[in-house]
């Protein structure tokens, strides 16, 4: 088992940054991807970014590169996400996710086994 614990989320104004954290406990961080997804009530969850185990790996979704940067610090179990020039549809629950996988990083939810409870990121107008 990995438990997941998401942090950093708040209420911020356009063009403005925050940074989530993810912390895991648990089985060995350093032998998962990591990825962070995000929900819109009533939509579907969607990815948002992801990193391989060792961190040389990244990936993005359309909407966030250039202005999101995923890194992790094996050290400390954590995975962060540096959100800057936030924009209202920003607005959603963020999650981060543990992938077995060793090959690099992936976007399908599918492939993640471990979730955290999310931490709530709103960006105003």
């Amino acid at each position: 088992q990995v438990q997941l614990v998401e942090s950093g989320g708040g209420l911020v104004q356009a063009g403005g940054s925050l940074r989530l954290s993810c912390v895991a406990s648990g089985r060995t961080f350093s032998n998962y991807a990591m990825g962070w997804f995000r929900e819109v009530l009533g939509k579907e969850r969607e990815f948002v970014a992801a990193i391989s185990w060792g961190g040389a790996r990244t990936y993005y979704a359309d909407s966030v590169k250039g202005r999101f940067t995923i890194s992790r610090d094996n050290a400390k179990n954590t995975v962060y996400l540096q959100m800057n020039s936030l924009k209202p549809e920003d607005t959603a629950v963020y999650y981060c996710a543990a992938d077995p996988f060793r090959g690099g990083a992936r976007a399908a939810e599918r492939y993640y086994d471990y979730w955290g409870q999310g931490t709530q990121v709103t960006v105003s107008s």
